[in-house]
């Protein structure tokens, strides 16, 4: 079967899936565990699927894999059982009966189509073989670096978070004395290294695409300036972190 073609039934199942729990949870939050689950997902039936796969697909798998479910474990241990989120809970009162088919539409379809969009990379490499170059070693060091900003930027806010005494402040150590979303930073490296992975083979470059969405999104979307807005809104002190400390990009602080 077509590889692009896999990938989008393989997220219709997984989308469908979870919107028929979520019906039935009255939750539709939890389409943001399926994020992650969906990406390791499509990366592992594509794997599987290829007969002949190349090394490079299995690097692409297991880099996917290793992103895909960290987020969904890290998500999962967040949102569980803390009720749905306040967005889900805006669009439930607005609509109404209505919901179910309103999220279907403008919630999992969407997210659906985006990850298809974004898993570009995945996809396109075992339209092709390939092998493990300089260009996909360049690729690994800028997943690592992304990595380790998104997990270890996760973790020290997951910590800060879970003190009483933090109520109201701003975390401003660690990663996030050099940006204000270590995370989001994190995100858009890993999936530009994925895509660098994929452009060893010469059909793989049209998965840049997928890194630019996920960049676009992370940044003027769902990521930085959607929290952004409330958190200024919340935290007092905010305005100030945001005068001295990088949006995205790492840098020291501004004195």
């Amino acid at each position: 079967m077509n590889e692009l073609l896999l990938a989008a039934l393989t997220i219709a199942v997984l989308m469908v899936g979870t919107w028929l729990i979520s019906v039935v949870i009255k939750d539709a939050s939890i389409v943001d565990i399926t994020w992650g689950l969906g990406f390791a997902t499509v990366a592992t039936v594509l794997w599987i699927a290829d007969d002949s796969r190349s090394s490079l697909d299995t690097l692409l798998w297991i880099m996917t894999l290793m992103w895909g479910l960290r987020l969904c474990l890290y998500l999962a241990r967040r949102n569980l059982g803390h009720g749905e989120d306040y967005r889900y809970v805006a669009m439930r009162k607005r609509w109404g009966p209505a919901f179910p088919v309103i999220s279907f539409l403008t919630v999992y379809t969407l997210q659906g189509t985006l990850m298809w969009v974004v898993s570009l990379p995945v996809q396109l490499s075992h339209r092709q073989e390939g092998s493990i170059g300089v260009l996909a070693i360049i690729g690994v060091v800028l997943w690592l670096v992304g990595f380790y900003f998104e997990s270890v930027g996760d973790l020290q806010l997951r910590r800060f978070k879970a003190d009483p005494s933090n109520e109201g402040k701003v975390l401003d150590t660690g990663l996030w004395r050099y940006t204000r979303h270590p995370n989001y930073f994190g995100d858009a490296c890993v999936w530009w290294g994925i895509a660098l992975v994929a452009c060893s083979v010469s059909v793989g470059r049209w998965g840049l695409i997928g890194a630019a969405v996920m960049n676009l999104l992370l940044l003027k979307v769902s990521g930085v300036a959607l929290l952004e807005r409330s958190l200024k809104r919340r935290k007092p002190d905010y305005q100030a972190y945001v005068e001295r400390t990088s949006a995205f990009i790492p840098r020291p602080p501004k004195a």
